[in-house]
């Protein structure tokens, strides 16, 4: 981060998906979906400072990631032309979420960008507003803005807050690189599933994935991963993957199963959150 510049930081947290389920399809070419997001500590820190001549720049841009396609700029962007302010805004990125992971992190760091400079700016604007722009950015945004854990429908922007109860993940990521949209266009996956209500985690319902089977199909590497959380319990995919995770009661069962697992695999253990770090700046 350029020192000589004094920016402020903002948490970006990643998101796993409890479940997945894809119960249609728009004409637009966006899938319908039922799921559950779940915030956990695992985070991106976004750095912005404000500048008084109205220019949006991205320090040290992500390599492979032209500035102008970064999530961060675009959110930042649009965030100026929507409110018409004069200013602008340095803005660093420190990644720790893995890309292509299915922990929404590109996502993540547009939402938290979205926030940090409707305070800076003092623009104004409501959440609803927030999550309405952040959908133009990708369908994730919205809900790390609405800033809870939620039970989402849609293409995953109608959102119902949710309580979920305290645990810990053991997350996975196998070493390779998903497109979502790779997935999505896949002739294997299963586009129609019956719509169905509310889940209620207190059941022994089973989750599932829908697009796990087909990841797995086309990156063995996910299926490894998944077998070797299998030894310890039943594990799912987040998200269009490639993460999986495990779903531990405590932290010292988290530990004691990453401490085997990250032998073979870059893993990691993140503890669920309630709410977003930032839900009590808009």
């Amino acid at each position: 981060m350029n020192t000589a510049i004094s920016f402020h930081s903002f948490t970006a947290p990643a998101k796993l998906n409890l479940m997945l389920k894809v119960v249609g399809k728009r004409d637009d070419g966006y899938h319908l979906l039922e799921t559950i997001f779940r915030l956990i500590d695992l985070n991106d820190t976004i750095g912005v400072a404000v500048r008084e001549d109205g220019e949006i720049r991205l320090h040290e841009p992500i390599p492979g990631i032209e500035p102008e396609q970064d999530l961060t700029v675009r959110a930042a962007r649009l965030l100026k032309r929507t409110t018409q302010s004069p200013l602008g805004a340095d803005l660093h990125v420190r990644k720790r979420i893995p890309m292509g992971g299915g922990l929404g992190g590109g996502s993540s760091d547009a939402a938290t960008v979205l926030i940090a400079l409707n305070r800076l700016w003092n623009t104004g604007l409501s959440r609803e507003k927030l999550m309405e722009l952040g959908l133009t950015l990708g369908a994730d945004v919205p809900f790390f803005v609405f800033g809870r854990n939620a039970f989402a429908t849609g293409i995953g922007e109608q959102l119902s807050e949710m309580a979920l109860p305290e645990r810990w993940y053991v997350v996975v990521h196998p070493g390779v690189h998903v497109p979502t949209a790779k997935v999505f266009s896949s002739p294997l996956l299963t586009r129609h599933s019956s719509p169905g209500i509310m889940p209620i985690l207190e059941t022994t319902q089973r989750f599932e994935n829908e697009l796990q089977g087909v990841v797995c199909k086309m990156f063995p590497a996910v299926s490894e991963a998944l077998d070797e959380l299998k030894k310890f319990g039943s594990p799912l995919m987040t998200g269009s993957g490639s993460c999986v995770f495990l779903e531990c009661g405590s932290e010292n069962e988290a530990k004691q199963v990453n401490r085997v697992v990250s032998k073979r695999f870059d893993s990691f253990v993140a503890k669920g959150l309630d709410c977003h770090p930032l839900i009590d700046m808009i």
